[in-house]
C-alpha cells in the first residue's frame, strides 16, 4: 500500500458494525477489526460495558463509539441501522442461546430467541446490503454455529436458529455478490465466553483438537473474512470448531 493510500485510510478508515460486540466473540472481533484499520461500531446493550471496548480500543490507538440496541427490538434495531448509515463490515454476531427440553421453552421465549439471532441479522442486512452492492463492495459476515450443522440434545431451537444464519448467508451472496458484496458465515464450536465454561469444555474435549476455542481464535476468522485476503470467498460457510463437524 501506497503512502497516499494510508493517508486516505487515516482521513476515511472503513467502518465495521460488530453487533453484540461488549462480550465474547463481538469484543474480540471488534478489537481485532479495529487493529486491522477499521473504524468500530460497538453495539450492545450495556452501555458500561460497551464505554470499556470502546475504551480499549482508543487506548490501542484506534477509532471507535459505541451504539445500543435490543436486537430483540425490531424498533430498535432499525434505529440502530440508521445510526450506523453506511459500513463496509457487518458482523452479525449478537444474539442469545438456549439449551433444554423442547418441552420446556415457552411461545414467547421462542419468539424472543429467534428475533434476536435471526430477525435482527436479516433486518440489518435488509437495510445495509443494498447500500454496501451500491457501492460496489462489502462484506457482511455471520455468526453460525456448529449447533446449526449437527443435532445437539437441549439444542433443537438455537441450533435452528443458527441453521437459519447459514441458509440466509448463501441467499444474500446470490443476492449481493454480482454487486460486488462478499457474504459468509463463521460456524464456531465451543467456545469459552461468560457462558457455562464446563460445558464448553465438555464440548471442546468432544472436536478433533481436544478443546475448547478462545474468542481470539474465532475473530481471526472473522477478519479474514472481512478483509481482501478473502476476496474470491462468498457464499461459504467456514467451521471454526476444531474439526467438531468434520467427522
Amino acid at each position: 500500500m501506497s503512502d497516499h493510500e494510508h493517508l486516505d485510510l487515516d482521513v476515511h478508515p472503513p467502518q465495521a458494525l460488530v453487533t453484540g460486540a461488549t462480550s465474547g466473540i463481538g469484543r474480540a472481533a471488534a478489537l481485532k477489526l479495529a487493529e486491522d484499520g477499521f473504524r468500530v461500531l460497538v453495539h450492545g446493550r450495556d452501555a458500561t460495558r460497551g464505554a470499556s471496548v470502546v475504551a480499549e480500543i482508543v487506548k490501542n490507538g484506534g477509532r471507535a463509539r459505541f451504539l445500543a440496541a435490543d436486537m430483540s427490538d425490531g424498533a430498535a434495531v432499525a434505529q440502530l441501522a440508521a445510526a450506523a448509515q453506511d459500513v463496509d463490515v457487518l458482523v452479525n454476531n449478537a444474539g442469545v442461546s438456549w439449551f433444554g427440553p423442547t418441552a420446556d421453552l415457552e411461545p414467547a421465549e421462542f419468539d424472543a430467541l429467534f428475533a434476536a439471532n435471526v430477525g435482527s441479522a436479516y433486518q440489518l442486512v435488509a437495510a445495509l446490503g443494498p447500500k454496501m452492492a451500491q457501492r460496489g463492495q462489502g462484506s457482511i459476515v455471520n455468526l453460525s454455529s456448529m449447533a446449526g450443522q449437527i443435532g445437539l440434545p437441549a439444542g433443537a431451537a438455537y441450533g435452528a436458529t443458527k441453521a437459519a444464519l447459514a441458509a440466509m448467508t448463501r441467499a444474500w451472496a446470490a443476492e449481493f455478490s454480482p454487486s460486488g458484496v462478499r457474504v459468509n458465515a463463521v460456524a464456531p464450536g465451543p467456545v469459552y465466553t461468560a457462558a457455562d465454561t464446563d460445558r464448553t469444555t465438555a464440548l471442546g474435549r468432544t472436536t478433533l483438537l481436544g478443546r475448547a476455542a478462545q474468542a481470539s481464535e474465532i475473530a481471526e476468522v472473522i477478519a479474514f473474512l472481512a478483509s481482501p485476503a478473502s476476496s474470491y470467498i462468498t457464499g461459504a460457510l467456514i467451521p471454526a470448531d476444531g474439526g467438531r463437524t468434520a467427522v
